[in-house]
C-alpha cells in the first residue's frame, strides 16, 4: 500500500500545486495585480511547491539526505532533461538577459550550496551541514533574485510572458487554494514515506531515491512546460522556466528547509553538486562562449540527455 500511495502522491502533489496556483492567481487578479507580476511570483512559487513540500516534510521527519538530494537531483533534471528535450524539439534562441544574468545566477546558487554545505573542508572535525544561518543567507540571495524578476516587469525591452489566469469566483478561488494545500501536504507525505520505505526495503540510500525518482517526479511540471513551450515556439519560456526553477529550488526551497531545520550534509552528495554546477556551466558555455547568437541547438540537447543518462547510471551504481 505504501508503494501505491507513493505513486498516487506524485499525482496529487502536482495537481495540488496546479490548484493552488489557479486559486491564488484568480484572487490576485481580482485585486488588480498584473498578469506579469502574478507570473513572476505566484506561478513561480507554485511550480516549486512540489519540491518545497517534499523537502519540508523530509527535513521535519529527519530525512535530511532526502531533502538535499531532491533539490540537487531536480536541478540536474531541469537543466539536462527539461532544457535538453526542449532543444531537441526546436533549437532555442535565448534572450541576452537570460544568458548573462539568470544562468550565471543558477550557477552561483549551486556554488553557494557547495561552499556552505562542506564545512569540513575549512574546519576539519566539524559536522558538514546547511545550518539555519546558511538558510537565512540564501534567503537574502532569494530576495535579490525576486527584486530582479520584478524589475523585468518594468523593463519594456525584456517583458516576460504573462500568466494565464482563470476567472474564478472568490469562493471557488478559496476552495482551490485549500484543496491545493491539502493535496500538497498529502502528496508530499506519501512520497516521503514511500521513498524511505523503498530505501529500507531494497537497501538503497535516501540520496539515490531523492536524486532519481523523487527529483524526476517533482520536475515533471518543468519538463512538460519546457517541452510544450518549445513546441509552441515560446523559446524564451522553454529555457527560462527551467533556469528560474533551479534558482528557486536552492535560494527558496533549500534555504527555507535549512532555516526551519538544519540539514546534515552527506559528502557523497558532492558528486551531485558537481554535476549541478557542471550542467549550469555547460549551458552557459553553449549559449554564450561558443555561440554569439545565444542558440541552444539540437546537438546540445542530445548531449544533455546522454550526460543525464550517464549521471543516472552512475547514481544507481553508487546507491
Amino acid at each position: 500500500m505504501t508503494y501505491v500511495l507513493f505513486v498516487i502522491g506524485f499525482i496529487i502533489l502536482i495537481k495540488g500545486a496546479d490548484l493552488l496556483v489557479d486559486g491564488a492567481s484568480s484572487i490576485a487578479k481580482r485585486y488588480k495585480i498584473s498578469d506579469i507580476v502574478i507570473g513572476l511570483t505566484i506561478v513561480a512559487f507554485g511550480t516549486s511547491a512540489p519540491e518545497l513540500m517534499v523537502n519540508l516534510i523530509a527535513s521535519y521527519q529527519g530525512n535530511a539526505e532526502l531533502a538535499v538530494a531532491n533539490v540537487l537531483g531536480s536541478n540536474i533534471a531541469n537543466t539536462l532533461v527539461a532544457i535538453g528535450i526542449a532543444a531537441i524539439i526546436s533549437p532555442l534562441v535565448v534572450k541576452r538577459n537570460t544568458v548573462l544574468k539568470e544562468i550565471p545566477l543558477a550557477f552561483l546558487a549551486a556554488l553557494v550550496v557547495g561552499f556552505m554545505a562542506n564545512d569540513i573542508l575549512i574546519d576539519v572535525g566539524v559536522l558538514s551541514q546547511l545550518s539555519r544561518i546558511d538558510g537565512l543567507v540564501m534567503l537574502c540571495f532569494f530576495g535579490v533574485f525576486l527584486s530582479y524578476t520584478l524589475s523585468i516587469a518594468k523593463d519594456k525591452q525584456e517583458k516576460p510572458l504573462e500568466a494565464v489566469v482563470k476567472g474564478l469566483s472568490i469562493p471557488y478561488s478559496i476552495a482551490y487554494v485549500l484543496l491545493g494545500l491539502v493535496g500538497l501536504g498529502a502528496g508530499g507525505h506519501w512520497i516521503v514515506e514511500g521513498a524511505v520505505e523503498i530505501a529500507r526495503t531494497f537497501g538503497m540510500s535516501e540520496a539515490l531515491i531523492g536524486t532519481t525518482i523523487i527529483a524526476i517526479g517533482t520536475s515533471l511540471p518543468e519538463i512538460v512546460t519546457s517541452a510544450m513551450s518549445a513546441m509552441k515556439g515560446k523559446k524564451d519560456i522553454a529555457i527560462g522556466n527551467a533556469v528560474g526553477s533551479n534558482i528557486f529550488n536552492i535560494f527558496w526551497v533549500l534555504a527555507l528547509s535549512s532555516t526551519l531545520s538544519p540539514l546534515p550534509f552527506n559528502p557523497i552528495i558532492n558528486m551531485d553538486l558537481l554535476v549541478n554546477i557542471g550542467a549550469s556551466a555547460l549551458l552557459f558555455l553553449f549559449l554564450y562562449v561558443s555561440n554569439p547568437k545565444h542558440e541552444l541547438r539540437r546537438v546540445h540537447g542530445i548531449l544533455f540527455i546522454f550526460i543525464y543518462i550517464g549521471y543516472l547510471s552512475y547514481t544507481i551504481y553508487r546507491g
